[in-house]
C-alpha cells in the first residue's frame, strides 16, 4: 500500500495546501512511512522541495488522482475542487481516504475521514491545524514586521495598497507566483524585499508577521511571533474564530489594517498553536 497527499495549488490559489501537505509528509517520514506529494504545477513541486519534500508528481486535477494512486492505497485530498461523486468513487477504490478542509460544517458522506479545525462527537474526524514541527523550534527573533500577502497576487492587490505601506519600514516576503517585473514596482514601497525561498526562516525569525495566508498565520504563531491576519471574504467563520483563539490579531480587510496596532509589538502571551502534526500522522498509520 502506498500513501498519497494531493495538494491543490496554482497561481490563483497559492501554496497553503502544499505547506500543510509537506508538514504531514515530513511527520509520516519521521514515523518511517513514505508519502508521495501530488501537485498541480511544476512550480509547486519546486516550492515543496525548498520546504523539505522532493519528487512531487504533477497532475491536472482531482480527477487524475486515480491515474497515480492504485486500489487499496491511502489518499489525502486537500483541495477546493468539487469532490462530488468523485469522493464516493475514491472511497470505493482506495483503502483509506482523508479529506482536508477548513470548513467546520463539512460532514463525511462517503466513508472518508475528515481533517478539519473542529470535530464533534461521533464524527469520523481528526482535528487540525497541520503545521510543520519545524516552526515550533523557533529561531531568535529579529525586530521586523514581515508582510506575506500570499504566494499569489493575481490582481496586484499589494501594489494597489502601496500608500498604506510606504514609509512604514515593513518588509515584504514575495510570493512564488508573483508576476515578472512586479518586484521592481514593489521595491519602491517596502523597506526590503525577501525572496520566496527565504519563507521558512523568515517566518520563524520575524517578531511580527502580517499576512493574508491562513497557513502563514498559523506557522508564524507556532514560531511565537505576534501575528496579524487579514480576512478574506470566503474565510469560514470557524477558521477566523480559531485564529482569534490563538491571539492572532484579525483585520477585516486590507483597508482596515491599523498601523498603530501593527507597530505596537505587544508580544502578549496567549494560547499557542498546538503541535498536532505527529498525532495527525498517527491517525493515518493503519
Amino acid at each position: 500500500m502506498a500513501n498519497y497527499y494531493y495538494a491543490y495549488s496554482g497561481h490563483k490559489f497559492g501554496l497553503d495546501r502544499v505547506r500543510r501537505g509537506v508538514a504531514l509528509i515530513k511527520a509520516m517520514k519521521r514515523k518511517n512511512h513514505e508519502m508521495q506529494l501530488l501537485v498541480n504545477d511544476f512550480r509547486a513541486g519546486l516550492a515543496a522541495k525548498e520546504l523539505g519534500v522532493g519528487d512531487a508528481v504533477t497532475i491536472e486535477t482531482l480527477l487524475d488522482v486515480d491515474a497515480v494512486a492504485q486500489r487499496g492505497d491511502l489518499v489525502v485530498l486537500d483541495t477546493p475542487e468539487d469532490v462530488g461523486m468523485r469522493m464516493e468513487q475514491y472511497c470505493d477504490l482506495f483503502g483509506e481516504v482523508f479529506y482536508v478542509t477548513d470548513d467546520c460544517t463539512y460532514r463525511a458522506y462517503a466513508g472518508e475521514t475528515v481533517l478539519k479545525p473542529n470535530c464533534t462527537e461521533g464524527e469520523k474526524c481528526v482535528e487540525t491545524p497541520m503545521v510543520d514541527a519545524e516552526y515550533f523550534d523557533g529561531l531568535p527573533k529579529e525586530d521586523r514586521i514581515l508582510f506575506f500577502f500570499g504566494d499569489a497576487d493575481y490582481n496586484k492587490e499589494v501594489l494597489a495598497k502601496r500608500a498604506l505601506f510606504e514609509g512604514t519600514g515593513i518588509e515584504l516576503l514575495l510570493g512564488h507566483y508573483f508576476f515578472v517585473k512586479y518586484e521592481s514596482e514593489l521595491e519602491k514601497t517596502f523597506a526590503l524585499l525577501h525572496e520566496p525561498e527565504e519563507y521558512t526562516n523568515l517566518v520563524r525569525s520575524s517578531s511580527r508577521v502580517l499576512t493574508v495566508s491562513i497557513q502563514c498565520a498559523l506557522e508564524a504563531k507556532a514560531a511565537e511571533a505576534e501575528v496579524f491576519y487579514v480576512k478574506k471574504k470566503d474565510d469560514p467563520a470557524c477558521i477566523v474564530a480559531l485564529l482569534s483563539a490563538y491571539n492572532i490579531n484579525i483585520f477585516d480587510d486590507m483597508n482596515n489594517i491599523d498601523l498603530k496596532i501593527l507597530m505596537q509589538n505587544s508580544r502578549e502571551t496567549a494560547e499557542k498553536v498546538p503541535n498536532k502534526i505527529d498525532m495527525i500522522a498517527d491517525s493515518l498509520i493503519l
